[in-house]
């Protein structure tokens, strides 16, 4: 999902912590208490029970039920705290790279880079072919880069702002660009999740990359069709005013080709394995320096000095007006205050993940799954669940391929499953679906880069919760179902 850098996951320096003193029904109750915290959260009081930052305080409630259930069961508190602190060293790449996805925000705004994106998109992107138009877009561009993160902070911020400026759904267009980001994670040999999963089943990149294609095509087929016919349906309220939108573009801001060249070179950057944050710093940088190039009057009038200007859009809350208000709402950026909510939100997971493995939850709750699977299409199910389980449990995608995978791989052995059976499955069901989960640190992310609430893009990211549902399919008529060479399924 993320670059190396991101995960820093060591295969062999993972450990599945089991309890013997622990049942199910002790594992399961910090996860029925977060559960219900946090639907009354949000159907009761709109996700504002205790402030701003109330999912954060769940997940920390949470966590606390978990470590009385731990002590209570004769788990030293050094060994849960051990497990935060390992979880929390783990998202150290990601909350750097967060902070600079919010300079970038900023400095790419003021150089003009973001309103150029508008400009010219705004001019090729028609409302009829917007949607299926942003799926392609990011998929490519995540197939070369291997990464739906670095996707969605460079042509995701764009394709969501030409989008907003057409009149579309913002849940709409991020759908998209997600449901294209992750295909594209998923298909690139270039993807650490892409690798993760073979690495844990027990076969190799390319064979999981041509088994995997097997679902994932028709999956992101439908999920084109779809988008397709959504666009076709639209009536954007911004199409009959994109020549105001432009002009009012082209009268606050320098527009030039030239400025492409600070996403074009950010993108090169991470095609030739540069470090993401490496990367991202140089975006800023360059952008700063655009900026003083092609838009001395902006920073004018945000600041006394350039420096000063430029400083504050990575720091903190920028926006640039204009003499139309759909503009107004579209130029604005938190810089890396901005970012804070969403920091504080994976820090909060990892703290709940962290004890929840310490205690040994994460291991007896798959366990019970493995327990039941006791046909071919019981031990799919039973891998689907657990990946989806360990993405709301734990708030890690990689958790959510580790576990299942060292826990799977022999009953997948046993049954005369061929390894890229059970890797594709923990691809399927553990790398997209951590998108859909408001505090799992992609979908945090995501919401935080795009600017949109994982509700509000749920039902959108079709290629994202379709992708389970197709692998399930695949099992229950046993399509293309690989056996090792001279075995037959033992169980039907």
């Amino acid at each position: 999902m993320q670059d190396d850098d991101l995960s820093k996951i060591k295969i062999a320096d993972q450990k599945i912590i089991n309890n013997k003193e622990l049942n199910i029904y002790e594992s399961m109750v910090p996860v029925v208490i977060l559960m219900i915290l946090l639907a009354i959260n949000i159907f009761r009081f709109d996700g504002a029970m205790m402030g701003d930052y109330s999912n954060q305080y769940i997940l920390l409630i949470g966590g606390f039920v978990a470590f009385i259930g731990g002590m209570l069961n004769k788990v030293p508190p050094l060994v849960m705290i051990q497990e935060v602190w390992e979880n929390l060293k783990s998202v150290f790449a990601p909350i750097m790279i967060l902070f600079l996805v919010g300079a970038l925000a900023g400095t790419w705004l003021i150089s003009g880079v973001i309103p150029a994106m508008v400009y010219y998109g705004l001019q090729v992107l028609s409302p009829e072919i917007f949607l299926p138009a942003s799926v392609i877009i990011a998929a490519v561009i995540s197939i070369a880069t291997g990464s739906s993160w670095t996707t969605s902070a460079t042509v995701g911020i764009a394709l969501v702002g030409i989008g907003t400026a057409l009149g579309i759904n913002s849940g709409m267009i991020a759908g998209a660009v997600i449901s294209g980001a992750y295909f594209g994670d998923k298909m690139s040999p270039l993807s650490d999740t892409t690798n993760l999963a073979p690495a844990m089943a027990g076969t190799d990149l390319f064979t999981h990359i041509r088994y995997m294609a097997i679902t994932t095509v028709p999956t992101i087929v439908v999920t084109l069709i779809v988008f397709g016919i959504i666009s076709a349906t639209l009536e954007p309220t911004g199409n009959a005013d994109i020549s105001n939108l432009l002009a009012s573009i082209d009268k606050t801001f320098n527009i030039t080709p030239w400025l492409f060249l600070v996403p074009a070179a950010v993108i090169a950057l991470i095609l030739l394995k540069t470090k993401p944050l490496v990367a991202l710093a140089s975006g800023v940088i360059l952008a700063a320096i655009f900026a003083v190039i092609f838009q001395p009057s902006i920073l004018e009038g945000l600041s006394d000095s350039s420096l000063s200007a430029i400083t504050n859009s990575i720091l903190s809350d920028t926006s640039i007006t204009t003499d139309n208000e759909k503009l107004n709402d579209l130029f604005s950026s938190g810089g890396m205050e901005g970012m804070l909510w969403t920091i504080f939100l994976i820090i909060c997971a990892m703290v709940f993940g962290g004890i929840m493995d310490g205690i040994g939850a994460l291991a007896r709750i798959t366990k019970a799954l493995l327990s039941v699977a006791t046909t071919v299409f019981g031990l799919f199910a039973s891998t689907v669940i657990s990946c989806l389980g360990l993405n709301v449990i734990a708030s890690d995608q990689y958790l959510a391929i580790v576990i299942p995978g060292k826990m799977f791989k022999n009953a997948y052995d046993d049954k005369g499953l061929a390894p890229e059976n059970l890797s594709r499955t923990l691809e399927d069901s553990g790398t997209v679906t951590s998108v859909l989960i408001p505090w799992n640190t992609c979908g945090a992310y995501q919401s935080g880069v795009l600017g949109v609430g994982v509700g509000e893009y749920f039902l959108y990211a079709i290629f994202n919760w379709l992708s389970p549902f197709t692998t399930l399919l695949f099992a229950a008529l046993r399509i293309k179902i690989k056996m090792l060479t001279g075995t037959a399924t033992k169980t039907a």
